[in-house]
């Protein structure tokens, strides 16, 4: 079996389901290039618990988590199926790396999970399992969440990060009315993230609030980044990384695209 990569997507604003540009070709080519998972491991910041959850249904549900936006929104789906021995398999690696894990058997599909999948996986051919952020063990429970999955990339996983690498929505208010100005930070912080992400400089990545430029602004609560850290840590130690996208949408969400491939 080929070994897959662990990926990180950004999912945007959820009109990014109507409107993907760039960063949507990005992934669906990626996409495209891989050989088949057995299920996908999905990590959305919007679905956020104390511990680790791991979603069992056997169709999970397309979530319309949002307000305010175009009809035609509301009208998508994503037929997904879901497996629930592959979710056992998620959570026996979860438990085994002693870390708390529970199973949510009624789960469904929230937009930072369907939309980056609807336009990867369009035919809903692959399993999906979501699994839970825990944004108060912040970036080193996502990576320490990431590694407990590690084990499972060497049998046919494909666990996906979803988020953003900025994420300040009062900023994007503030952008908007001054005429669409981006602000500096939202080019220096994903840059200063790849350059310690190709060092594989894990140190200053999880403490990455004290190092990086203008990271509260960025980041003021770290959800939208932790799933880039899951995505890492399932990768295993110095994987080879590809940063597969770089690009900004609604002036204050770095689009970035990344492919990490496991070394061992």
């Amino acid at each position: 079996m080929n070994r897959l990569p662990t990926l990180f997507v950004p999912h945007g604003a959820p009109t990014f389901a109507l409107d993907p540009g760039a960063a949507g070709a990005v992934m669906q080519q990626t996409a495209a290039a891989l050989p088949r998972p057995r299920a996908i491991v999905i990590v959305s910041p919007h679905w956020d618990t104390e511990v680790a959850s791991v979603g069992s249904a056997k169709t999970p549900a397309t979530i319309h988590d949002f307000y305010g936006f175009p009809q035609a929104l509301y009208a998508l789906d994503y037929p997904a199926t879901g497996s629930r021995d592959a979710s056992h398999e998620v959570i026996a690696a979860i438990a085994k790396a002693g870390l708390p894990v529970v199973e949510v058997a009624s789960q469904g599909l929230d937009h930072g999970a369907w939309i980056p999948l609807r336009l990867m996986f369009p035919k809903a051919e692959v399993p999906v399992i979501p699994l839970s952020v825990q944004s108060h063990l912040g970036v080193p429970g996502a990576y320490a969440l990431g590694r407990a999955l590690a084990p499972l990339v060497d049998q046919g996983f494909l666990v996906i990060g979803s988020g953003n690498l900025t994420h300040n929505l009062g900023d994007y208010r503030i952008a908007r009315q001054n005429g669409g100005r981006v602000p500096a930070y939202v080019h220096d912080f994903p840059d200063w993230l790849a350059q310690k992400i190709m060092q594989h400089d894990v140190s200053a990545l999880l403490d990455y609030r004290h190092q990086a430029p203008e990271a509260a602004r960025a980041h003021p609560s770290d959800e939208h980044l932790q799933p880039l850290y899951v995505a890492l840590g399932a990768a295993g130690d110095t994987p080879r990384i590809e940063r597969l996208h770089k690009g900004i949408s609604d002036y204050v969400l770095a689009m970035d695209t990344y492919a990490f491939h496991p070394l061992h």
